[in-house]
């Protein structure tokens, strides 16, 4: 059951376990019983969660204005550490035309 804030007019904040089908009907105040009202409160636990989870969300929010590899090194295909570029797997003819080294000959490049 998820936890919602409710603020009771008399007595203040409060939160309080209740259904999800009940999100929008207000709850008894623990204090006097009154009604009240459900109020959308502080931030959401984030402190909670587990550390793995944590750093990844931290890692998601470096990334989001500066994209980086979580791997290190400079990536796949790399020319300066790899050895210079791998062949692909076009071979051209002496007439021009293309042949695919294994691979299916009746893909369709791009």
């Amino acid at each position: 059951m998820p936890l919602y804030d409710y603020r009771c007019p008399a007595c203040g904040e409060f939160a309080a376990m209740r259904p999800l089908a009940a999100w929008r009907d207000p709850a008894a105040c623990p204090a006097c019983g009154g009604e009240s009202p459900r109020i959308v409160g502080g931030a959401p636990a984030l402190g909670a969660l587990s550390s793995a989870v944590n750093r990844a969300r931290a890692m998601n929010e470096r990334s989001a204005h500066e994209p980086r590899s979580s791997r290190g090194g400079h990536g796949m295909h790399c020319g300066c550490c790899g050895g210079g570029k791998l062949p692909g797997k076009t071979r051209k003819t002496a007439d021009g035309g293309k042949t695919f080294a294994d691979s299916r000959p009746w893909m369709i490049s791009h």
